[in-house]
C-alpha cells in the first residue's frame, strides 16, 4: 500500500475573524465544544493512515503549539514519523524563496526524509470528516499529477466569495481555476501530489521566484498538467469570518448535522482535559444545546454551544451564542447572538444581545 504524509500550510489563512484570531491563528480558534479548527484536518489524516504531519505555521502560533504538543490526542508522539510544527527558518543566507515556498523550501528535508509516496496538503478552515485514502485511489485511477478535493455546494454563502472556484470536464479534470461567484465548485484546499513530484515543482517555482505554490506551481500550469478533481459529497464548512463561525457552529445543534461530521467510523480526535461532568442545578433549564464537561449550569440556556469549564449564574439567560473554556455569566445575565471567547467575564444582570447575521464577539479575558 502507498504511504502518504501530510502538510497542514497555514501561511495563506488569513486571521479574519476579528477578535477571535487577536491572539491566536485561525487554526487554533476553539470550534463544537471542546475542539480546535486544525483537530478536524489532522483527525483527517490521521484516521487516513497518515503517519507524519508537518504543520507550516508563521504567526500566532503559540496557542497553537500549546494545544498540539508532541501530537498524542492523535496518536502521532511516534519514534519514527509523527508531528511536526514548523515555522519558517530565517537563518539561511542563500535562500531566494517568498511566500509559502520558503516553508517548502526550508523544510524540504521533511519531504525528502519522509518514507511516504504521495503528499497531501491542506489547509484548517475547510470542516469535514474526509478519507484521503479515497483521494488517492481516484488520483492512481485518473493518472493525474495532481488531484484537488472539492465540494459542490447548493447555497454561495459569503464566505465563499473568497475561495477558489474549478471548471471541469466531463472526466473531472480541471480546465481552470478562478473566483467567480456563481461557481459552485469550491475547491477545499486539499490536494494530493507524488513526492518526488512536488520536490520538482518547488525547485521551479522557487527558480522562477514565485511566492504562492498552489497558484504558482498548479494553476498556472493548467492545462499543461493533468489536475484531477476529487469531489466530496459529505457535510463541509469553509469558516473565514465570524459570521461563517457563528453559522456552522450553530447546525452542528442539528443532530443529522453533528452526526455527520462526528463519525463514528472516523473520530475527531482533540487534546484530553479530564474535568468533572456538568452539574446541572434545579434552577437550571437546558434546551437544544451543546454542553461539555466541567459546566455548572444554573440559569436558563437554549439553541447555545457550551465549552468546558463554563459557570451559568441563577436567573442568567443564554439564548442562540457560544461561550468558550472558563467563561462565566453571572446571576440575572442576559446573552442573545453572542460569542465569547475563552476566560470572559459577564457581571450580574448585564444584557448583551447580538444579530443573527452579526453576533456580538467579545475578545478573551474581558470582563463586561
Amino acid at each position: 500500500m502507498d504511504r502518504i504524509a501530510g502538510i497542514i500550510n497555514l501561511d495563506h489563512e488569513q486571521d479574519m475573524m476579528d477578535e477571535l484570531t487577536y491572539f491566536r491563528c485561525g487554526a487554533a480558534v476553539p470550534f463544537a465544544g471542546r475542539y480546535r479548527m486544525i483537530d478536524f484536518t489532522i483527525s483527517n489524516m490521521t484516521n487516513s493512515r497518515i503517519e507524519s504531519v508537518a504543520v507550516f505555521a508563521r504567526r500566532k502560533y503559540r496557542s497553537l503549539m500549546d494545544h498540539l504538543e508532541q501530537g498524542k490526542a492523535w496518536d502521532l508522539d511516534r519514534m519514527r514519523g509523527g508531528l511536526f510544527i514548523l515555522p519558517p527558518d530565517w537563518n539561511d543566507p542563500t535562500d531566494i524563496s517568498r511566500g509559502d515556498l520558503q516553508h517548502f523550501h526550508n523544510n524540504i528535508d521533511f519531504i525528502n526524509r519522509t518514507l511516504a509516496d504521495y503528499i497531501v496538503v491542506s489547509g484548517s478552515q475547510n470542516i469535514c470528516n474526509i478519507d484521503f485514502q479515497d483521494v488517492l485511489r481516484e488520483h492512481k485511477e485518473a493518472g493525474a499529477d495532481v488531484t484537488v478535493v472539492y465540494t459542490k455546494v447548493e447555497e454561495l454563502y459569503p464566505e465563499f466569495h473568497r475561495a477558489h472556484k474549478l471548471d471541469l470536464d466531463a472526466d473531472n479534470r480541471v480546465t481552470a481555476i478562478h473566483n467567480d461567484h456563481s461557481n459552485s465548485n469550491v475547491y477545499m484546499d486539499m490536494y494530493i501530489i507524488e513526492k518526488q513530484y512536488l520536490y520538482e515543482l518547488i525547485e521551479k517555482c522557487i527558480a522562477h521566484g514565485c511566492s504562492n505554490f498552489f497558484l504558482d506551481g498548479i494553476k498556472s500550469k493548467i492545462p499543461d498538467i493533468h489536475v484531477h478533481a476529487y469531489e466530496y459529497e459529505g457535510t463541509h464548512a469553509l469558516i473565514n469570518s465570524v459570521e461563517s463561525y457563528y453559522r456552522n457552529s450553530s447546525k452542528l445543534l442539528d443532530a443529522d448535522e453533528h452526526d455527520a461530521l462526528f463519525k463514528e467510523e472516523a473520530p475527531i480526535f482533540t487534546k484530553v482535559k479530564n474535568e468533572a461532568p456538568s452539574n446541572y442545578t434545579e434552577t437550571s433549564n437546558v434546551t437544544n444545546t451543546m454542553v461539555a464537561n466541567g459546566c455548572v449550569i444554573e440559569g436558563h440556556v437554549e439553541d447555545s454551544i457550551l465549552f468546558r469549564g463554563v459557570k451559568v449564574g441563577e436567573g442568567a439567560v443564554i439564548k442562540n451564542s457560544i461561550i468558550m473554556q472558563r467563561c462565566e455569566i453571572e446571576s440575572n445575565a442576559v446573552l442573545e447572538n453572542v460569542i465569547l471567547d475563552k476566560d470572559c467575564s459577564i457581571s450580574r444582570g448585564k444584557t448583551l444581545i447580538g444579530a443573527p447575521e452579526k453576533p456580538f464577539v467579545i475578545a478573551k479575558r474581558r470582563t463586561m
